[in-house]
């Protein structure tokens, strides 16, 4: 259990206090957060909650979408956050086409340079821009950035301290050049963390809900880990889930059946 992380998006509405104790409870020392939740108990109030519990910030979800008009002002926002909580990885989720826009070169390319200019920010600051490639079905609203290849050369020009990337088996798991790419991204310093989920079939009418606790699906998640593990990487694993289903249930309950999970199909 050393290296797992709960990610706050599988138990979603398990209010913070209870997440935090119920972490402590079940020996988990890690988790990673998201914004919205954080923002809504307070970023203050949040870290103080981590530190007297004692859990460490993995990741805080989520910066980019670069195809809005206030990216800037946004994402200085999030990197700020990401400090204070003692997060050393900020997310990014690129965004998807322009209103009205057919051209993803030209949104991968605007995103290549708002990178550039988030770069002296997440360097004074001491957190690392992660780079998520969503699976492709996401390209036009979500994320122009589909395959870890992608995310690699949108990183490539920047300082590895400052810029890498997210893997993420959910978004990953159907691409053959994957883990060559994985071994390209650990040469390089630029796996920023790692994150599993199960892909579910048939999947629900919200796509994007169709995540599984490991072992769920049909991922081959050990595979996953042992090749991240393969380029030298030691940091946490998270497990992100989006699933109205595990949802419903108690967060100490999902708590449970996330660790088995992981301990039976990815460690």
């Amino acid at each position: 259990m050393k290296r797992f992380s709960l990610n706050q998006a599988t138990t979603r509405g398990w209010p913070l206090p209870e997440l935090a104790a119920g972490c402590v409870a079940a020996g988990v020392t890690q988790v990673g957060l998201w914004r919205e939740e954080v923002q809504e108990f307070g970023v203050s109030a949040t870290a103080e909650l981590m530190r007297s519990s004692g859990l460490s910030v993995t990741t805080l979800c989520r910066g980019g979408f670069f195809d809005r008009p206030d990216w800037l002002s946004s994402n200085v926002t999030a990197i700020e956050e990401a400090a204070t909580l003692g997060a050393p990885v900020l997310v990014l989720v690129s965004g998807g086409l322009p209103s009205g826009s057919r051209d993803v070169d030209a949104a991968r390319a605007h995103i290549g340079e708002s990178l550039g200019t988030l770069v002296p920010y997440a360097l004074d600051a001491g957190v690392q821009l992660a780079i998520e490639p969503l699976h492709p079905m996401f390209c036009s609203d979500r994320c122009v950035v589909s395959t870890l290849g992608q995310a690699l050369d949108l990183a490539e020009p920047y300082p590895a301290a400052a810029v890498g990337v997210a893997v993420d088996t959910y978004h990953l798991w159907w691409d053959d050049t994957v883990w060559s790419q994985i071994a390209r991204a650990g040469a390089a310093g630029r796996i920023a963390c790692f994150q599993v989920a199960d892909w579910i079939t048939p999947l629900p009418a919200g796509v994007l809900l169709g995540r599984g606790l490991p072992g769920r699906g049909c991922i081959e998640l050990r595979r996953f880990r042992e090749a991240v593990d393969a380029t030298g990487f030691t940091g946490p694993i998270e497990v992100e889930v989006f699933n109205e289903e595990v949802w419903a249930r108690p967060g100490l309950e999902i708590l449970a059946d996330t660790i088995e999970g992981y301990r039976r199909f990815v460690e």
